[in-house]
C-alpha cells in the first residue's frame, strides 16, 4: 500500500496510536526541543539514532541527501521507498511522534532530485519571475503531497527573504527568493503554505528577520546586514502573522546592530522575543536555523549558543550534523547542556514550559501528537 501512495503522490498513512503524555517530565520537554540530524539510510533498533530518540525523547529529526563532511550524495535518501521506511522505521522509536523535517524549497535547495525518483522542482526565483499564482500552486501542492506520501510532516519552506542583493551567496545566488517585491514574495508564500496545509504538513517562513539583503554566507561566517537591511523584509512576516497562516518560522544567524549590537538574530532576544513575538504578534514555533553553522560555532560555544537561543526564544533547535565536520554526540551534548542549564537556573523550568507547550500545540494541530 506504501509503494502504491508513494507512486500516486496522493494520501500518507493515517494516524492511530497512543497520545503524548499528560505529565511530561522535564527530560522529555526537553527532548522536545531538539531537532537532530543524523547518517544512514536505514535505522535499526540499535542504531545511534534510535538510542537518541529513545534515550533523549528527541522532538524532530531533518533529512538530507548530500553528507557535506564526506562530499557524497550518501546521507538519508536514496529512493521514495526507502525513505518511507526510515520514516516508519524513526517513528517506531518515539514515544511522542517525531516532527520529521527537509528543506524542499525547490531548485538548488532540493533535496528530494529526480536522480532518487522523485517529482522534479523549481526555484523560488523561477516562479516569482513567473508571476502565476497558477503555477507557484501547482508546485507547492506536488511538494505537498510528495511529502505526506513519504510521512515527512515538516518542510522548511517557504523562503520569505526578499531579494534586495541578487549577489547574496546563500539567498540570491541560489535562486531561493521569490522576489526583490516584498508584496511578490508574501503573494507565494503564502501560496506554498496554504497548498502544504491542504496536505496537513508544516511549512516555516524564514529566514527571520530576513536574510536577503547580507554580503556573505552564515554557514561559513557571520552575515552583518547592519547597513543593508530594510523594514520592508518584515512584510511577508506580517501579512501572514496577521492572516494567521504562520504556523512557523525559522532564525536567521545575521547580525544587525540596530537590533542587538551584542548577538545574531538567531540568539537575540530583542529580535525573537521583542520583535517577532511582541511587535509583530507570532504565537507559533521558532526553529533555530542549524546551530553549527559558523556564524554561531565559530563565535559561541555550545553551551553560550544554547543558553543565549533558548532564553532569546527559541522553541526548537536545529542541529542537522551535516556541516563541516559531523558530532556522532550531538543530541546527548544538547539534551545534557539544556539539563544543565535548567539545574544552574541559567534557564528557567519556565521557559522550557513555554516551548514545550508550543511545539505540541503544533503537532497536535497537524495530527503529530498520535502515532502512524
Amino acid at each position: 500500500m506504501r509503494l502504491l501512495l508513494l507512486s500516486l503522490l496522493l494520501l500518507g498513512a493515517t494516524a492511530v496510536g497512543a497520545q503524548a503524555p499528560a505529565r511530561p517530565t522535564l527530560d522529555e520537554k526537553i527532548g522536545q526541543m531538539l531537532m537532530i540530524g543524523f547518517r544512514g539510510t536505514v535505522a535499526t533498533s540499535d542504531s545511534s539514532i534510535a538510542r537518541d530518540i529513545r534515550r533523549f525523547h528527541l522532538g524532530s529529526v531533518i533529512f538530507f541527501d548530500v553528507d557535506v563532511e564526506r562530499q557524497k550524495a550518501e546521507r538519508n535518501i536514496a529512493s521514495p521507498a526507502q525513505l518511507a521506511a526510515l520514516v516508519d522505521s524513526l517513528q517506531s522509536f518515539a514515544r511522542v511522534p517525531l516532527m520529521v523535517a527537509i528543506d524542499q524549497e525547490g531548485g538548488r535547495v532540493n533535496r528530494l532530485k529526480t536522480t532518487y525518483g522523485f517529482p522534479a522542482s523549481v526555484s523560488a526565483q523561477y516562479l516569482g519571475a513567473l508571476n502565476s499564482p497558477d503555477s507557484t500552486r501547482f508546485y507547492a501542492d506536488r511538494t505537498a503531497r510528495t511529502l505526506k506520501a513519504l510521512g515527512i510532516n515538516v518542510n522548511f519552506a517557504p523562503v520569505a527573504d526578499v531579494n534586495s542583493n541578487p549577489d547574496n551567496p546563500v539567498i540570491g545566488k541560489l535562486e531561493r527568493s521569490y522576489s526583490a517585491d516584498p508584496n511578490v514574495v508574501t503573494t507565494h508564500a503564502r501560496i506554498v503554505t496554504a497548498a502544504h496545509r491542504a496536505q496537513g504538513i508544516i511549512t516555516t517562513f524564514k529566514h527571520f528577520p530576513g536574510h536577503g539583503s547580507a554580503w556573505n554566507d552564515s554557514h561559513v561566517g557571520m552575515a552583518d546586514v547592519t547597513t543593508t537591511w530594510a523594514a520592508s523584509e518584515l512584510i511577508p512576516y506580517r501579512r501572514a502573522i496577521e492572516a494567521g497562516e504562520l504556523d512557523a518560522i525559522m532564525t536567521a544567524h545575521i547580525f544587525n546592530a540596530n537590533f542587538d549590537k551584542a548577538h545574531p538574530g538567531t540568539l537575540s532576544k530583542r529580535v525573537l522575543t521583542g520583535m517577532l513575538r511582541e511587535e509583530l504578534g507570532f504565537t507559533g514555533v521558532i526553529f533555530s536555523d542549524d546551530m553549527q553553522m559558523k556564524a554561531v560555532a565559530s563565535f559561541y560555544g555550545l553551551e553560550q549558543a544554547i543558553e543565549l537561543g533558548i532564553n532569546a526564544g527559541i522553541d526548537i533547535l536545529t542541529f542537522p550534523n551535516n556541516a563541516s565536520v559531523y558530532v556522532p554526540d550531538i543530541a546527548e551534548r544538547a539534551f545534557t547542556t539544556i539539563k544543565m542549564l535548567v539545574s544552574t537556573g541559567r534557564i528557567s523550568e519556565a521557559r522550557i514550559d513555554q516551548s514545550y507547550r508550543r511545539i505540541m500545540q503544533l503537532k497536535r494541530q497537524y495530527g503529530v501528537t498520535t502515532t502512524r
